[in-house]
């Protein structure tokens, strides 16, 4: 069993559920990490989203009403951070395009057979530990900054030609 701090909450949105609920099936047996919820529509994907904690989106791109795209485009608005994949049958220089201009994190094309599976789990897995990554990397910052504003004692951070690079209002 995975530890539950580790566990990647995966939100798939494809208007072939069957395929949605099969490629769930896939990815968890890919990666005991993986945890994958199904949506059968853009809407009832952001109804999800609002709904439970989400670590990153595989999405389709051909769907009634709202395209992949766009509903990257609404997710973006919304949860900026999460990580998007789109995983599309319909794939094209112009769809890549237009998600890489929209904020994709990875596009990839479906294929036949289940080695396709094992590609798409470990980019999800990797855009989710990039995205975390990048998270505890602001928080350090963060608190690095705090300490250094209200600290009592002089901090000066000099490069190797002794130029100072940082100091704290301290040392003033």
């Amino acid at each position: 069993m995975s530890d539950p701090a580790n566990m990647i909450h995966v939100l798939h949105v494809d208007d072939e559920l069957g395929f949605a609920k099969t490629a769930a099936t896939f990815l968890e047996q890919e990666n005991s990490q993986i945890n994958v919820r199904t949506a059968a529509s853009p809407a009832e994907g952001l109804e999800m989203l609002a709904e439970h904690p989400i670590d990153c989106i595989v999405s389709d791109y051909d769907m009634p009403r709202t395209n992949g795209v766009e509903f990257l485009e609404t997710v973006r608005e919304l949860y900026p951070d999460v990580p998007f994949v789109l995983y599309t049958g319909k794939g094209s220089e112009e769809i890549a395009a237009e998600a890489i201009s929209a904020g994709v994190t990875d596009y990839l094309q479906k294929e036949v057979g289940a080695d396709q599976y094992t590609i798409l789990a470990n980019r999800v897995v990797n855009a989710v530990e990039r995205c975390r990554a990048e998270r505890e990397a602001e928080h350090t910052r963060t608190q690095l900054e705090a300490i250094s504003e209200h600290s009592a004692d002089a901090i000066i951070i000099i490069d190797a030609d002794s130029q100072i690079l940082f100091a704290n209002p301290t040392v003033q």
